[in-house]
């Protein structure tokens, strides 16, 4: 803050939610679609609940796909805020990364994302279903 000023708080911000909302959408789109595309494999009614592992599976596959969909975003976020004079702006960024490295830069480390990711989304997903089932019922 002494050397870039109050406005170096703030760097990241736009990077970061030009990132976490179209991850948030897909996620969210997307274990919603999978729980009905369950229930109605399942022959559940409307009313019945899926398992726990249903839901599980469900919130996992929602974020590896959503992760996956999105992950060049988290690329150029990491990327202007390792070097932030590098890059004019997102787009800058973006492009500079496809032509030096082509796809695959884009795509660094996304493995090791898929191990930790989906576990982490799913667990939430299916504790959030949970959680608003019991304060519903309340």
């Amino acid at each position: 803050v002494r050397e870039e000023g109050p406005r170096a708080l703030f760097s990241g911000l736009r990077p970061t939610l030009l990132g976490i909302v179209p991850y948030a959408g897909i996620t969210f789109c997307l274990f919603g679609t999978f729980k009905v595309r369950l229930k109605a494999a399942q022959g559940l009614s409307e009313e019945e609940d899926l398992g726990a592992l249903s839901r599980l599976g469900s919130g996992a596959l929602a974020g590896l796909l959503a992760q996956s969909a999105t992950y060049p975003l988290d690329i150029v976020r990491r990327r202007m805020q390792v070097a932030p004079n590098m890059y004019r702006h997102e787009a800058h960024a973006f492009s500079s990364i496809f032509h030096a490295e082509g796809v695959l830069g884009l795509y660094k480390g996304l493995s090791m994302n898929w191990i930790k990711g989906p576990i982490a989304v799913g667990v939430s997903f299916a504790v959030n279903d949970y959680l608003r089932d019991f304060v519903a019922s309340l």
